[in-house]
């Protein structure tokens, strides 16, 4: 049995899967900074309590857009880590059958 597919996956995708969850984390905190500057610039345009404020903030075209970003970088890192963890388990799955195999050929 051979492991080498996959981990040659494993290693071509680390750094994808790194860059995307880096991007992904990236973007949630952003949502907390752009949440504030929309509020400043709601209270700019006048509205004067903290409800109107944020009720603006969370509608607002930009922070929409931010939030379907999050989504897809989300969805992409989570598709790539099932890939790995699937890989893993492969790995683990194969080690286990060469290891059974070499017990049962032990016992003859």
């Amino acid at each position: 049995m051979n492991i080498e597919k996959e981990l040659h996956y494993l290693r071509e995708n680390a750094k994808e899967y790194a860059a995307q969850r880096a991007h992904m984390e990236y973007l949630k905190e952003f949502r907390k900074s752009k949440k504030a500057m929309l509020i400043n610039e709601a209270a700019k345009a006048g509205l004067k309590t903290a409800q109107e404020r944020e009720s603006y903030a969370y509608s607002h075209e930009e922070y929409l857009c931010l939030l379907d970003g999050l989504k897809i970088a989300t969805e992409e890192a989570e598709r790539l880590r099932i890939m790995i963890k699937g890989c893993e388990l492969s790995i683990e799955a194969k080690k286990t059958a060469e290891m059974r195999e070499m017990a049962e050929m032990k016992l003859r």
